[in-house]
């Protein structure tokens, strides 16, 4: 081995344990091991960005716009309710499910295609009679399979074909992967909806009713000695902290406060709302003086008549306090309602706190819980940092709700939101996104070309409002793709990836190409259990070309093999971003996914290889 073939192999080693480790985010990482690459010698300093300009990170970004323009003019929606059974058995109703979660992800982003649709399969499995994860992880693995049949289904395809393209030959068409990919996905999904569903672990409802917050949920009243008159609710909630409990609203002349203003003043008979695990209620009504509102004698809870509340009001902070409450006389009194949202794993939620974003006195909602595999806590709810996939409770008014799930990237769970477009917006949306795919398919025009000229007319013509152009884009995706592409150049250029391929060939396949091919593939299949399957694809790119040339064989057999392989994430919740999606709202822990997973993987394997010896022969 040379000096540049041990570094390299080690700087990939080092960044693939930084992917599973999952410290800092992906893109992060790739960042980095770009920078390595060019203070190590790998890569020459003018083209280390060259991989931003790469036609599969460009086809990538506008299929994300495309895809945030057919949900939000709900084109999908009409379609599911077209297709989808509306009285079925639940294997019916999860064969269809998946197969529509399938088909959608051929032409969009698989992501995009599973978020519109968990709404719809929650709705279903509580028609079934059962658990949400028993529809949710099919439908999530319909999604990823439905990825492999065309060029756009899927980042890893891209990759493919970008190397493709830089090993001398053209880049794969828009239905190159059709052929194999489609096969997989029908057996895939037929295996899902008839059997595989039922191996998936019984694991508790994740709804509303699985957070049982009428168990926790306690009023207390504000007695004349308590410690709580005269402080702000702001000074009161420091204090209850202490004790594990926050307050979820309040009570004052029968008029009910969602989300009360911090500066509100309170007053002897106050009614306060407070959420508590029961071995920190005692806690919380000691250390306020505090009285549970059903133990409170009838005479005590005469209210202050409007002449005393008026005066009690005045002094510090009275006018800004009594200003506030005729403004939330306005804003609080209409209708509240406790929902469901999901963290969307690339959401700006993600690493950050109720606290952090001012969720109350900014947005006019209360967190009530927060469900993290299934399981619930309060304790310090409000400083709990959020992670990807899990369910938060949350109480305030539908436009409140509505607002803050669109800005922090979250998705309703509990109920399903529905979208009204304007009349016709959701056919013209379809006739240009029909329209780019044709237009690559046929090869008038480059793939990247297409897709951005479709981008740019769901812009001209309205369908998605310029401000929201970039926030359709992943951002993350296309920075792990930009920098993570030199470096698998760099794996070529000094020969690491040849040498991996012999040592591959010598010791495992043994010199025999069909056994090499089935190496490719489920090495590729494991690596993508446990880093990002775009990293993995550009990763083993090389190494699969190299394989083929040693053999003397057809390499697009073995580049067709990695991108099977880099979309069938199904043994772990950290594989595919929508295994991590369905973690919290399924109830599901870390070892739930192999149980359908494996036999799922078996299946493509069996099937992926004489297809792909059939399809692109050696």
């Amino acid at each position: 081995m040379t000096q540049d073939q041990v570094v390299i192999v080690g700087l990939i080693g080092a960044t693939m344990a930084m992917f599973l480790w999952g410290r800092w985010r992906h893109d992060m990482v790739a960042l980095g091991a770009l920078i390595a690459c060019v203070v190590l010698g790998l890569v020459e300093p003018q083209a280390v960005f060259c991989g931003f300009g790469h036609p599969a990170v460009i086809t990538v970004a506008c299929v994300l716009i495309l895809s945030y323009g057919l949900q939000t003019t709900g084109a999908v929606d009409a379609l599911a309710q077209r297709i989808l059974p509306k009285r079925a058995g639940p294997t019916l109703s999860i064969v269809a499910l998946t197969g529509l979660a399938a088909v959608l992800s051929g032409f969009m982003n698989n992501v995009g295609a599973l978020a519109l649709l968990m709404p719809v399969a929650i709705q279903m499995s509580g028609k079934q009679g059962l658990p949400p994860g028993k529809l949710l992880m099919p439908l999530a693995f319909g999604s990823i399979l439905g990825g492999t049949t065309t060029l756009i289904g899927t980042p890893p395809n891209l990759i493919v074909s970008g190397f493709r393209a830089e090993s001398g030959a053209e880049g794969f068409a828009m239905f190159d992967f059709s052929p194999v990919g489609l096969v997989i996905t029908v057996v895939g999904v037929l295996f899902v909806g008839l059997i595989g569903w039922r191996l998936v672990p019984m694991r508790k409802q994740s709804d509303a009713e699985g957070f049982d917050t009428g168990t926790y949920l306690s009023e207390v009243r504000i007695l004349e000695d308590s410690k709580a008159v005269g402080r702000t609710l702001r000074e009161v909630e420091h204090d209850l902290d202490e004790a594990d409990a926050q307050i979820v609203g309040m009570v004052r002349h029968d008029l009910h406060l969602s989300a009360p203003n911090p500066g509100r003043i309170l007053r002897a008979g106050d009614i306060l709302i407070i959420e508590a695990e029961p071995e920190s209620l005692a806690s919380a009504l000691s250390s306020l003086g505090l009285k549970l509102e059903e133990e409170v004698p009838v005479d005590r809870k005469d209210e202050p008549s409007e002449g005393e509340a008026d005066q009690a009001e005045k002094g510090t902070g009275g006018e800004e306090g009594s200003a506030e409450e005729s403004k939330g006389r306005k804003a609080e009194s209409g209708e509240v309602v406790i929902r469901e949202l999901v963290a969307m794993p690339r959401g700006v939620l993600v690493g950050r706190s109720a606290t952090d974003i001012d969720l109350r006195s900014r947005y006019g909602i209360n967190l009530l819980a927060v469900s993290r595999h299934g399981r619930r806590s309060v304790k310090r709810l409000r400083s709990t940092a959020v992670q990807a996939g899990d369910v938060l409770l949350v109480q305030g008014t539908p436009a409140a709700l509505s607002g803050f799930a669109a800005e922090f990237g979250c998705l309703p769970l509990a109920v399903r939101e529905i979208r009204v477009p304007r009349k016709g917006q959701a056919l013209t949306a379809t006739l240009v996104m029909a329209a780019a795919i044709g237009v690559a398919a046929l090869g008038l025009l480059p793939a990247a070309v297409s897709f951005a000229a479709g981008a740019l007319a769901f812009v001209a013509i309205g369908v998605i409002p310029v401000r929201s152009i970039y926030d359709a884009v992943d951002w993350p995706v296309v920075v792990l793709l930009g920098a993570m592409l030199p470096v698998a150049d760099a794996m070529k250029s000094t020969g690491a990836a040849d040498m991996i391929a012999r040592f591959l060939l010598e010791y495992v396949a043994q010199g025999e190409a069909v056994v090499g091919l089935a190496v490719i593939l489920m090495a590729t299949m494991v690596l993508t259990d446990f880093m990002n399957n775009a990293a993995t694809a550009a990763v083993m790119c090389p190494i699969a070309i190299g394989t083929a040339a040693q053999l003397g064989v057809n390499a697009d057999s073995f580049l067709m093999a990695v991108a099977i392989g880099a979309s069938c994430a199904f043994l772990t919740p950290v594989g595919h971003q929508n295994n991590t999606l369905i973690l919290g709202p399924g109830g599901f822990g870390f070892g739930d996914y192999w149980r359908m997973g494996l036999p799922t993987d078996i299946l493509v394997v069996c099937i992926g290889v004489p297809m792909l010896l059939w399809v692109w022969p050696l």
